[in-house]
């Protein structure tokens, strides 16, 4: 019974000589999805999202690995141990660069300080290869700024997103008015 499936199993899946067909790599594909989104279970999604290159690399590798799955005539199996590995490897690096932070700023690399008290560390920002256009938008788009004076740190950080620390700022009176016995005050932060 078991050689029955095997060899069933063998031929849906074009396993071979001469590679699949185009119904066999329509069966591969159902079976690389669902191995896939084991994988990605077994790997807790964290390399999905937009991280450091440590986590895109193996993003990158494991989807040119099941590619190759669906429409490759070599071992097929050989595929899904190969993703295993790659997802295996991934947890063992970064459980090891979360015990030890030197080993993590080698493998995910660090922030870099870009913005310090409202001045622009411009010898940051060329080896980060970050523009003053690229540190505008970033100020606008996460800090809610427009004035780099304005702010107290801004950091590269290691997923290549900019964080922002605005400086406190203090509230100014805009308008006070008395209706009917009643004050009513609006400030504005700046």
């Amino acid at each position: 019974m078991l050689v029955v499936i095997a060899d069933l199993s063998a031929w849906t899946l074009g396993l071979g000589e001469g590679g699949p067909a185009a119904l066999q790599m329509a069966a591969r594909t159902v079976v690389v999805n669902f191995a896939a989104l084991a994988l990605i279970r077994l790997g807790e999604k964290r390399f999905l999202g937009k991280n450091t290159a440590f986590d895109v690399i193996i993003g990158v590798m494991l989807g040119s690995l099941l590619s190759r799955a669906i429409n490759d005539d070599a071992t097929f199996v050989g595929f899904f141990v190969a993703g295993v590995v790659f997802v295996f490897l991934h947890w063992l690096l970064a459980v090891i660069s979360f015990r030890f932070d030197a080993i993590s700023s080698v493998f995910k690399g660090s922030e870099r300080l870009l913005v310090k008290d409202g001045e622009v560390l411009r010898d940051a920002m060329r080896k980060s290869h970050i523009g003053e256009g690229d540190l505008k938008s970033a100020l606008r788009r996460n800090g809610r700024l427009e004035d780099v004076e304005r702010v107290k740190r801004a950091y590269l950080e290691r997923s290549g997103d900019i964080s922002v620390i605005a400086e406190k700022s203090e509230p100014r009176i805009i308008e006070i008015e008395v209706r009917e016995g009643v004050q009513r005050v609006r400030f504005e932060w700046t």
